[in-house]
């Protein structure tokens, strides 16, 4: 065998070396992923926060005009009917509409992706591309 195609000990790195820096990279993407799941969380709950805030907001500015849109109806009703019985008949329509605009909000919070589904998708990918299939 020539002794220049012998391979010396510092200029290949050995299985140990190989073996440490594969671990290595392996913790510092777990790192990775762990932060951008919890930057994808906490963006997907600052989104839902924002969006209730101006409900909420929505809310109490459309009670008080509602309010006195009803009492408008009501008493314009009361030229045709007595006036409990037009207060009666506004008010169970203003909570058979209230119930759907519930029914709906809840159906729209029930749909709300709090998970973070990208990472997820990538976090099944990286076994894959460790071994080279993608």
């Amino acid at each position: 065998m020539n002794p220049q195609s012998v391979p010396r000990a510092g200029d290949d790195p050995n299985v140990i070396d190989l073996v440490k820096q594969l671990t290595d990279q392996g913790a510092h993407l777990a790192q990775q992923q762990a932060a951008l799941i919890r930057t994808e969380v906490q963006t997907s709950i600052d989104d839902l926060k924002l969006a209730i805030g101006g409900m909420a907001g929505a809310a109490v500015v459309g009670i008080a005009g509602l309010g006195v849109i009803l009492m408008g109806v009501a008493f314009l009703l009361a030229t045709e009917l007595e006036l409990w019985l037009a207060t009666l008949i506004v008010g169970v329509a203003t909570l058979v509409i209230a119930y759907m605009l519930y029914k709906a909000g809840a159906k729209k919070m029930s749909a709300a992706h709090l998970t973070p589904d990208r990472t997820a998708r990538t976090l099944k990918r990286t076994p894959d591309a460790a071994t080279g299939n993608l």
